[in-house]
């Protein structure tokens, strides 16, 4: 009898130790899941800081060639704003960072809008004529329009860097 309770003992103590065995197993993985998505999640948020480098960098230029009156310069610098913005677009989100993502995308959109808005304005004013002249009718609505598509751009950034920081605790 006593041979047969240490069996059972024994068999017991195996079972719990495999048991604890998964159960610690299982914990490594979640563990390693979380880590794994906290690792991407950082590595998505580090690409779009360096995107938004690269676009501060261009729009200080995109200023500067406005002070300047350069419209030809003007435009060159929107194009190389709108590859930043572009590839913010393109950059791989983690699942958990779709929504934030998306705030990115389309804050990167009304930015796009507003800076083709105002290069294509300021083109229209630099080729004024005596013959065909600007229309300085239509200059206060199509620069608050502008001005509109701007702040819109910048808030649905703001957002989005308000949701990852809230994300991230």
């Amino acid at each position: 009898m006593k041979l047969q309770t240490l069996s059972k003992a024994i068999a017991l103590a195996s079972a719990g130790i495999l048991g604890m065995g998964v159960l610690g197993g299982c914990a490594a993985q979640q563990t390693s899941a979380v880590t794994e998505a906290q690792s991407e999640n950082r590595a998505y948020m580090t690409q779009v800081n360096q995107t938004m480098e690269t676009l501060k960098d261009r729009l200080a230029s995109f200023s500067d060639a406005v002070s300047r009156g350069d419209v030809v310069n003007m435009r060159t610098q929107a194009d190389n704003a709108f590859k930043a913005l572009d590839s913010l677009s393109s950059q791989d989100a983690p699942d958990s960072l779709k929504d934030i993502k998306q705030q990115y995308v389309d804050g990167c959109a009304d930015l796009e809008t507003a800076l083709g808005d105002y290069v294509t304005l300021y083109a229209e004013i630099d080729s004024a004529t005596d013959t065909q002249p600007f229309d300085w009718s239509s200059y206060d609505e199509r620069l608050a329009a502008i001005q509109s598509s701007y702040d819109s751009g910048i808030a649905k950034l703001e957002a989005g860097d308000k949701a990852a920081a809230d994300l991230n605790g």
